[in-house]
């Protein structure tokens, strides 16, 4: 039988993240809600809510912990070719309630792991969680990328930003690609405006091929600390019209 830590309302501390199970990896705690001032903790610390409709909140923190850096951070030749003549707009916090809708109703295919099995990648992000981000949002923590064709919105992302860390959240794509030009510009702004790394969280096949890796939680938990040694403002997230991906700054495989 799993014991789990119950978190109550009144009550936005959490347990110590070295407590976490090893099976499942990384389950922390159940319980709480999905306030603001909870949320900004738990990120803070490392840890984030993910759970199933009709399931307590379940926080997380596994390890090992999935992050991007710059200096590792790769596209491929085809990427490279079809971002040198695409056509479409990038945006910044032009519209994070249509980008955490598209995520939360699109569904998802099984992830393929190398070893040869598949996870679940369904659709996750309850109703009670878009409220939660979009309160998130209007405080001024959880933030979007958006690409655009015309005036339809064909891709885009979303996460959270405590200190100077991004913690990615969830993406989507109407267009080929169109997710990738997303991630893509999110990590090209992020290391113009001094965030020092994206926690991606899990590895999957899908990040590894931008350059994703893991490190122990206790690595991730020291690469936090020093994030938030460095002056920051939300003010860098003001919306606006991201320039090109300028192609010749990253690495290609």
């Amino acid at each position: 039988m799993i014991e789990l830590p119950l978190l109550t309302p009144h009550d936005i501390a959490f347990p110590d993240v070295e407590l976490a199970l090893e099976e499942p990896n990384g389950l922390l705690a159940f319980g709480g809600d999905l306030s603001c001032a909870r949320l900004r903790n738990a990120y803070r610390l490392g840890i984030f809510p993910w759970y199933s409709q009709g399931e307590p909140i379940l926080w997380w923190s596994p390890n090992p912990r999935a992050i991007i850096t710059y200096e590792r951070f790769h596209i491929s030749k085809s990427l490279r070719k079809w971002l040198s003549k695409h056509s479409y707009r990038v945006t910044v916090n032009n519209a994070f309630d249509e980008v955490i809708k598209a995520c939360s109703s699109i569904p998802r295919s099984p992830i393929k792991h190398e070893d040869g099995t598949e996870s679940t990648n369904g659709v996750w992000i309850n109703a009670n969680m878009v409220s939660a981000y979009k309160a998130l949002h209007r405080e001024g923590a959880a933030h979007s990328i958006e690409v655009w064709e015309g005036n339809q919105l064909v891709g885009g992302l979303y996460g959270v930003c405590i200190g100077n860390v991004f913690c990615g959240e969830s993406m989507f794509h109407k267009r080929t690609n169109a997710s990738k030009l997303a991630f893509v510009s999110l990590v090209q702004f992020c290391q113009t405006q001094g965030i020092h790394f994206i926690d991606c969280q899990l590895e999957n096949p899908y990040l590894k091929s931008f350059g994703c890796f893991a490190v122990t939680r206790e690595e991730f938990r020291q690469r936090l600390q020093h994030a938030y040694t460095t002056p920051y403002s939300d003010d860098i997230w003001q919306p606006r019209e991201l320039a090109p991906v300028p192609l010749a700054y990253w690495n290609v495989l």
